[in-house]
């Protein structure tokens, strides 16, 4: 005998199961309608690059985690890492076919060889929003407005977002005459919140003088306020400049709308990857910064022009879905079961077959999943599968409701009957015990 494969999973990979499958897909379908009613569009791209498009502007330590190697063809390609530069290369290559300002939202998985740890996994569904073609505030707004929208439509309470503007950082380092250093001094200052302070000087001293030190670490702590954080910028930055006229418009706006208690000016933020020009931010939970940022971003100003000479700037956000679920799944809610569906036909007679499935389609089309069990087996065998799948609406169809046109609901929550009930009656009685179920929840 053949000996046994070990069914064994990848370190940072993992199967999902049908209960988590169903909450993501849930979160899926509540991001999309939220993007959409901002009028944003769907798009795809491959999962494998050629390595020399994906990697022309990674940035860094992004480079090593990158999965490359040769395919068949001996062509030397690369999975994505991320969903931004996959976009910058899609633009290129169909401008023609877009309409600028083009809004777009993608939701798929990309790859990373990087440490794993709780809600961090290699292979990672990430969810991007972008506007592209225009480099006006009120792009930068409608982004961060849009991600407080996603994060309430996903019931995600306890957030704040963290922004800055990289450009007032460039403009001070050049003040203090250190920028050749500056993509080096921004990824040392990205680190803060896993290193430390006292680590990050000891790296910062390594590239300048402690003085020169001591003047970024003051730069980069942030005051009690937005106004009073942007005013020490401006200050340190010998007055007023283009990136933080930029940011008082914003925070103006943010105002106007009620919303600026939401959002945080914080030097600290500056964003690892080589490509950000300006606006950058990223998104804590309250009592989960340990799980890092849930959804970062910021302007990217130069990308497209890797692939095209035609000047396109644009800004977005990532949502990092994987560590939303792993908070989600701390919370409350997530003891809450998942129906796996709507309703379920119990089978009882052989016989009956075709009516149960002809009922089952009507069910369905009233927007009410229905599945029928495929054997006719015990009732308390069929029970326990409904209870374990956590459907919430059952069906019985015996000899005397097929005769008389009629069918028993069962409550399989509030374990109620209504038996002998007219199909369409019976029916609006599924509508309604599925309805209450989906208002409330299940437990």
């Amino acid at each position: 005998m053949d000996k046994i494969i070990e069914p064994k999973v990848l370190k940072g990979f993992r199967d999902s199961l049908p209960e988590q499958e169903i909450r993501k897909k849930k979160m899926f379908k509540e991001l999309e309608e939220t993007f959409s009613s901002f009028g944003f569009v769907p798009i795809d791209t491959p999962v494998l690059e050629y390595t020399d498009v994906l990697l022309g502007k990674g940035g860094g330590e992004t480079d090593k985690q990158v999965y490359s190697f040769k395919d068949n063809g001996e062509r030397d390609v690369s999975m994505r890492f991320d969903l931004t530069v996959p976009l910058a290369r899609f633009i290129a290559a169909n401008k023609s076919d877009i309409i600028f300002p083009f809004k777009r939202y993608h939701i798929s998985k990309v790859w990373r060889g990087e440490n794993t740890q709780r809600g961090r996994y290699r292979e990672f569904y990430q969810c991007d929003f972008d506007i592209v073609g225009s480099d006006s505030p009120a792009a930068d707004i409608e982004i961060l407005m849009m991600m407080k929208a996603s994060l309430e439509r996903l019931g995600i309470g306890g957030f704040k977002i963290y922004l800055s503007n990289r450009g007032i950082l460039t403009r001070f380092l050049e003040i203090n005459g250190i920028q050749d250093k500056s993509p080096e001094i921004l990824r040392i200052i990205d680190k803060l919140a896993k290193i430390g302070k006292e680590k990050v000087k000891e790296l910062l001293k390594e590239l300048t003088d402690e003085s020169k030190c001591d003047k970024i670490l003051d730069f980069i702590n942030p005051e009690g306020s937005f106004d009073k954080t942007l005013d020490k910028l401006i200050t340190l930055c010998n007055g007023d400049n283009s990136e933080t006229d930029r940011l008082k418009i914003i925070y103006k706006a943010l105002k106007e709308n009620g919303i600026e208690d939401y959002y945080i000016l914080d030097p600290t933020i500056t964003r690892g990857l080589d490509y950000y020009t300006g606006l950058v931010f990223e998104t804590f939970l309250d009592g989960n910064r340990d799980l890092g940022s849930v959804l970062s971003g910021g302007r990217y100003n130069n990308l497209a022009s890797l692939y095209t000479n035609e000047q396109l700037p644009g800004i977005g956000a990532s949502i990092g879905l994987d560590r939303l679920i792993a908070a989600i799944e701390k919370s409350e809610d997530s003891k809450k079961a998942q129906a796996m569906c709507d309703c379920i036909i119990f089978n009882i007679d052989d016989d009956l077959i075709g009516a149960l499935y002809k009922t089952a389609g009507e069910i369905r089309k009233k927007g009410i999943s229905c599945e029928v069990y495929p054997e006719n087996k015990k009732l308390n065998k069929q029970f326990a599968y409904a209870e374990k799948k956590n459907i919430p609406a059952g069906v019985i169809i015996g000899k005397d409701e097929n005769e008389s046109g009629t069918i028993t609901v069962k409550d399989l929550i509030a374990r109620k009957n209504y038996e002998k009930i007219k199909i369409d009656d019976g029916i609006e009685k599924i509508v309604s015990i599925v309805r209450e179920v989906k208002v409330n929840g299940t437990t």
